[in-house]
């Protein structure tokens, strides 16, 4: 949709068959996210999915409040929404728009040609492009061709899980995230408009362990869970036990640095350049600034050559990574004290009430939320 608004036709290939591709719990959008989205044409299709949650409260396993922080610029505030609301969101935009998306296609690998790169894919189909664009996430197999020796995902400690409980269950107002850091696991939940409770655990484990002991089932989950919550002060237990709704449960890994984005006419955004932990809250948003940065740059530096390209790639590059790294950097420190166990978990519980004082509306905080993306003016030879 940014390259459209640039004059750059685009078409996008999903491995997807399905509405399967937007299946999953739910992520928040923070302000520079929604400001993103209107950029690059879609601020009214996700204005108005889920609901805002511009604060956070943090509370020990005890119940003691630690402090709150703002998550959000005054305006637009950062929401949380639906995985599955905003993908239907932007894939109903695109196809608005005149966009092609080709679906149930999985790309295998691509190799430069004279005049551009060609892409593979596991129906025996090609596709020929000036640029191709990899936005297929943390398990990436296009970085993988741009750099043989990029890393891999790293693994975070944490295991992700998230669910939905029915109204009525907590009394609290909506708009608000409460962070609970239990013994055994950590809790977050916010109420949404409607009352319903949407939910997250963070469980540390010092190795990784393999995806097919990480329960799945709903009865597995809750009872997991609620093995992990149990004896601390908040509304967990009930949230978890009454719960209408898990999602996949998976470990989390992050992309902290990767030494090279791109490389003959082939290119890595989003999670795929430099996946944060979902404790960042700004791997949708950060992805959603690439789109519209890339389209910058390519509309800047020219797209009619090899050479004008690759300067838009490397532009691009430049430009987006102190900023996506500072991110990641921040959303790390926020991974161990999640994972805190006895004596540092004392410390923490002492210490964090002023952290949150003291970095209450700094640069920083500012610099993630406030930051804004250039507006895309649709140009002439671009369809409305």
């Amino acid at each position: 949709m940014a390259l459209r608004r640039v004059g750059i036709d685009a078409t996008v290939v999903e491995r997807h068959a399905d509405d399967r591709y937007g299946a999953g719990a739910f992520l928040t959008l923070g302000s520079n996210g929604l400001q993103a989205a209107a950029s690059l044409g879609a601020g009214a299709a996700v204005s108005d999915l889920g609901f805002p949650t511009p604060e956070l409260t943090m509370v020990s396993g005890t119940g003691a409040v630690l402090g709150t922080a703002l998550v959000s610029a005054p305006a637009p505030q950062s929401r949380t929404l639906r995985r599955n609301d905003l993908w239907r969101a932007l894939r109903d935009a695109a196809v608005a728009d005149g966009i092609p998306i080709l679906t149930g296609t999985e790309f295998l690998t691509a190799r430069p040609t004279e005049n551009g790169v060609r892409a593979e894919f596991a129906d025996g189909t090609t596709r020929h492009a000036d640029l191709l664009i990899g936005c297929d996430g943390i398990r990436s197999r296009l970085r993988g061709l741009i750099d043989p020796a990029a890393p891999t995902p790293r693994w975070t400690g944490l295991v992700g899980y998230g669910g939905f409980s029915p109204a009525g269950l907590v009394d609290e107002p909506p708009g608000s995230y409460r962070m609970i850091f239990g013994r055994r696991a950590f809790f977050g939940h916010a109420t949404a408009p409607s009352g319903e409770s949407w939910w997250f655990v963070n469980e540390p484990r010092r190795r990784e362990p393999p995806r097919g002991e990480i329960p799945q089932s709903p009865e597995d989950q809750r009872s997991h869970l609620l093995s992990l919550v149990a004896g601390d002060a908040g509304p967990a237990a009930r949230l978890i036990g009454a719960a209408t709704e898990f999602s996949v449960a998976s470990g989390i890994h992050t992309i902290p640095h990767l030494g090279r984005w791109h490389r003959e006419r082939m290119l890595v955004v989003g999670d795929a350049a430099h996946a944060p932990s979902p404790s960042s809250g700004q791997g949708a948003s950060l992805a959603l600034e690439d789109a519209v940065e890339l389209a910058v740059a390519l509309r800047d530096h020219g797209s009619d050559t090899p050479q004008r390209i690759e300067a838009a790639c490397e532009a691009f590059t430049t430009r987006r990574r102190p900023r996506v790294e500072s991110i990641i950097r921040q959303a790390a420190r926020v991974n161990n004290t999640k994972a805190a166990t006895g004596l540092a978990r004392v410390a923490r519980d002492l210490v964090l009430p002023r952290i949150l004082r003291a970095t209450a509306g700094s640069p920083q905080l500012r610099d993630t939320y406030d930051h804004q993306v250039p507006a895309l003016v649709p140009t002439a030879s671009a369809p409305d």
